[in-house]
């Protein structure tokens, strides 16, 4: 792929928790500002990509395995378990074909775009992604936390020794924590030379064109398409690619975004600063795509040559 990507994409939370920490409430810095990590993204863009049938190295997967006592236990495997799942390996420890391994791991849809840590005895690898991600911040100024509680159709049967036998017949309580409301737009960027090393080597054809489209499917709705408790309302909303000459060099274009809620329908502004900038450089940008979701969000922007697209249904507005 001869060209570079810059963009952002926006996720729309809604009654839901898109990012918590480990108190269970959304994510936040130390000023109060709410926002996502780059992890939160891209897990349910492994998932979709897992359920399309593609290769994904980094992503939880079970097993079960002989405990203490003859006993069967269920847990997640290791990194080297997961290879060797994937590949039909026998014993990663006794390979020591360096170039068949990264091969092999070039072969993973998400370590072509992410990049990886490979640190397993004997291949200690270490690769930089073609894509990344950034934080994304929320930029809706009224989002705040709910907490509801919630009531199991079970009582807590660990404590036997209760002796509030009313308390020990109750069911136990647990919580639900969500934002009422929250916008996060996360910057992204796509360098296909980062692999020009691992392709002189000959693991690798690089970041191609191909690898690029897989990439723009799962940043269009896979946060739509990822549906757990407390992700139900967490959608797919904006989403800005710049394609542009390999030697031009982009700031991170979150920061020229902002998100105003309105009654009817909510507005996205790429301001000014970023509409004048794009369009003084026209003659080494190819391309500037906005998708969104038209029945919900307004777009304002001054971007010479910009096409905008139903995220849905991926026809131009």
């Amino acid at each position: 792929m001869n060209k570079r990507v810059y963009g952002v994409i926006g996720i729309s939370s809604i009654m839901s928790n898109w990012n918590a920490d480990f108190s269970g409430y959304p994510k936040t810095i130390s000023t109060g500002e709410v926002f996502g990590s780059d992890k939160a993204l891209k897990y349910p863009m492994k998932k979709m990509w897992e359920s399309q049938g593609e290769k994904v190295l980094y992503i939880k997967s079970m097993k079960l395995f002989e405990g203490k006592k003859g006993q069967v236990d269920l847990g997640p495997r290791s990194l080297k378990e997961r290879y060797e799942h994937i590949f039909n390996e026998t014993d990663l420890k006794k390979c020591k074909d360096s170039k068949k391994v990264l091969t092999n791991l070039f072969s993973s849809i998400d370590v072509k775009n992410f990049g990886a840590t490979f640190a397993e005895e004997g291949n200690n690898i270490s690769i930089t992604g073609a894509v990344q991600i950034g934080q994304g911040f929320n930029k809706y100024e009224d989002s705040y936390a709910e907490e509801q509680q919630i009531l199991s159709p079970f009582r807590d049967a660990s404590d036997k020794g209760n002796k509030d036998k009313e308390e020990a017949k109750s069911t136990t309580l647990g919580t639900k924590i969500v934002s009422n409301e929250a916008h996060y737009f996360y910057p992204f960027t796509i360098n296909p030379l980062a692999y020009s090393e691992f392709v002189a080597l000959g693991v690798t054809e690089g970041y191609m064109e191909e690898d690029y489209h897989k990439f723009k499917e799962v940043a269009l709705c896979s946060a739509t398409s990822f549906a757990t408790n407390s992700k139900v309302g967490c959608e797919n909303e904006f989403a800005l690619f710049v394609e542009t000459q390999p030697t031009l060099y982009l700031p991170n274009l979150s920061e020229y975004i902002s998100f105003e809620k309105g009654s009817d329908k909510n507005t996205v502004t790429i301001n000014r600063d970023c509409s004048d900038m794009l369009n003084s450089l026209r003659d080494k940008i190819i391309s500037v795509e906005v998708y969104y979701n038209p029945y919900t969000t307004i777009i304002e922007a001054d971007i010479k040559g910009m096409k905008k697209y139903n995220i849905f249904t991926k026809q131009e507005v």
